[in-house]
């Protein structure tokens, strides 16, 4: 099956969407894997290494495969891996540093609206109101999920590095879509994936320093609720799952859906890390958190409901206007 084909119609949304909910599903359970191993002493900017590095080796036949692609699209690939891969990831860690979690998570996940903007404002291609009020709500939603009123503290260089990281989530979207309408010229998916999380890779290597982290960590076990797991099957999830068939899933679904109902959708991911948490990590869930993932799932359900605004058909003229404005098209046809 051709990766980069891209479907339109109801079957091909339908694919789209499920797609995006595999990739938001991946994705959310990241952080539940990840905790174990940062409270067995691993630095989280360690286990973000692993996670690209272990991703990109996964990747890397599928990179020899696609070697031709850095010729093609060198542009693509480096912006991929910088924006993407590694952005998000180093902003958004950053941010934490400095600012309340749920905050970062709020603000990065302004993504969706940022996307809507861009497609308005920079593509200058219309956006439904659907797609709109996906946003708001999901946005909303999210801010109850994550409490962000119980950790309201104002650091302005904490919170560019969380609107850096929604901006290289923007970066993720746009990029995924580029060449999505090309039918057989389009970058295969995979290889632009692959070859992200090498350039990810390499940037981090240089942030992350691996040469200095405490590798006799994964020989152990980490705790999970009580629960004794060995730290190689945490890594090989967040390895496997939430990072191979997490970009896998996300970047194909951006092709068959759209950049802003694909980000929407992505929402999904606070929410369902939120749940993982709570079924594995033993962190309850409050009401408003419960009702804030409601909202959050209203608001993907609209957003993905949406389909792009057509333009109105001109009125029918007759007699010599309809011949003069034929004319017209044909000109401006040729």
């Amino acid at each position: 099956m051709r990766t980069s084909a891209v479907g339109h119609g109801p079957s091909g949304k339908g694919v789209g969407l499920g797609l995006a909910l595999v990739s938001a599903l991946a994705f959310g359970g990241s952080g539940v894997a990840a905790k174990p191993l940062i409270e067995a002493g691993l630095d989280p900017l360690h286990v973000v290494w692993l996670r690209v590095t272990g991703a990109a080796l996964v990747m890397l036949p599928l990179a020899v495969r696609h070697r031709a692609l850095p010729r093609s699209r060198p542009a693509l690939l480096a912006g991929f891996g910088l924006l993407a891969v590694a952005g998000v990831q180093a902003c958004y860690f950053a941010a934490l540093s400095r600012i309340p979690v749920g905050v970062a998570l709020l603000v990065e996940y302004l993504a969706p609206a940022l996307v809507l903007g861009w497609v308005r404002f920079v593509q200058r291609r219309p956006v439904t109101r659907a797609a709109a009020l996906g946003v708001i709500l999901a946005a909303g939603g999210l801010a109850c999920v994550v409490e962000v009123w119980s950790g309201l503290s104002f650091d302005a260089l904490g919170l560019l590095l969380a609107l850096g990281a929604a901006c290289c989530q923007v970066g993720y979207f746009v990029l995924s879509d580029q060449g999505g309408d090309a039918g057989d010229r389009a970058p295969d998916p995979l290889g632009v994936i692959a070859y992200g999380l090498l350039v990810g890779a390499a940037v981090l290597t240089v942030v992350a320093r691996p040469w200095s982290m405490h590798w006799s960590v994964l020989a152990h076990s980490a705790s999970m609720n009580g629960a004794r797991v060995p730290a190689v099957v945490l890594l090989l999830w967040i390895v496997l799952v939430a990072t191979v068939l997490a970009y896998v899933t996300g970047v194909v679904s951006v092709r068959r859906l759209s950049p802003q109902v694909a980000g929407v959708v992505a929402c999904l991911e606070a929410v369902i890390a939120t749940v993982l948490a709570w079924v594995l990590l033993g962190e309850h869930l409050s009401a408003p958190q419960i009702a804030g993932g409601a909202v959050v799932l209203l608001g993907a359900f609209i957003a993905q409901s949406s389909a792009p605004a057509e333009r109105a058909a001109p009125p029918v003229a007759s007699g010599g206007d309809r011949a003069e404005r034929e004319l017209s098209a044909r000109g401006t046809a040729a």
